[in-house]
């Protein structure tokens, strides 16, 4: 029996919400090449003429809080209620919504920019194409998109959170160019694909494109 992937990934997220939080605390800071790549994504947004930016995916607001400091016009959607409650708790000021990238509650063509920051790796491949089409559905013509992943092949099933609670979360690696392609199909231009940590573990990619207009 095919297991609920949206399902299991709101229960696990809700269940381990503050330890995720307390892993991800500092990773910015840390990261220089992830700051590097969110302040290509900025500069693309405000190139692009500015406006609201969709963080989708976005946990505990750390990515989104990141972007609204360079003046983006940031807000965040995450699935799980919890890891809203604790984005809302610790940027009171910035804007978070409980949602699925699977069915957006946005209008078409309603914002400038979508980051999904290490989010997609939940979403399995069958599932993909529809919330890459989502994503296109979404963004105003011309409108940057930046996809963030793990870098491989297969699947990594997670059965214990950071806090030590049981949960059931599966992650999915991938290749830049599968999700390219993904991408190209769903109507995006591609405008750069970047990997991290090519000799790590678990290395990383981010794709930068943008919306192309409909012929």
């Amino acid at each position: 029996m095919t297991r609920d992937w949206l399902a299991d990934t709101r229960t696990s997220y809700d269940a381990d919400a503050r330890g995720y939080a307390e892993k991800v605390r500092g990773l910015l800071e840390q990261s220089p090449y992830l700051r590097g790549g969110l302040s290509i994504f900025a500069e693309l947004v405000r190139d692009a003429g500015g406006g609201p930016v969709a963080d989708v995916g976005c946990g505990p607001g750390h990515v989104t809080r990141h972007l609204a400091d360079r003046g983006v016009d940031a807000f965040g959607i995450d699935l799980a209620p919890e890891m809203v409650a604790l984005a809302r708790r610790d940027h009171p000021d910035l804007r978070f919504e409980v949602g699925t990238m699977t069915d957006l509650d946005l209008a078409d063509g309603s914002i400038a920019g979508l980051l999904a920051f290490w989010s997609v790796i939940h979403v399995p491949d069958h599932a993909v194409p529809g919330v890459f089409a989502e994503f296109h559905r979404v963004l105003r013509p011309g409108g940057p998109l930046l996809v963030g992943f793990h870098v491989g092949d297969g699947t990594r099933t997670t059965t214990q959170g950071y806090t030590g609670r049981a949960i059931h979360v599966e992650s999915h690696r991938r290749r830049p160019g599968q999700v390219s392609d993904w991408l190209r199909a769903a109507g995006f231009g591609i405008e750069a694909e970047l990997l991290t940590d090519p000799d790590a573990e678990r290395p990383g990619a981010m794709i930068f494109a943008r919306t192309q207009a409909q012929s």
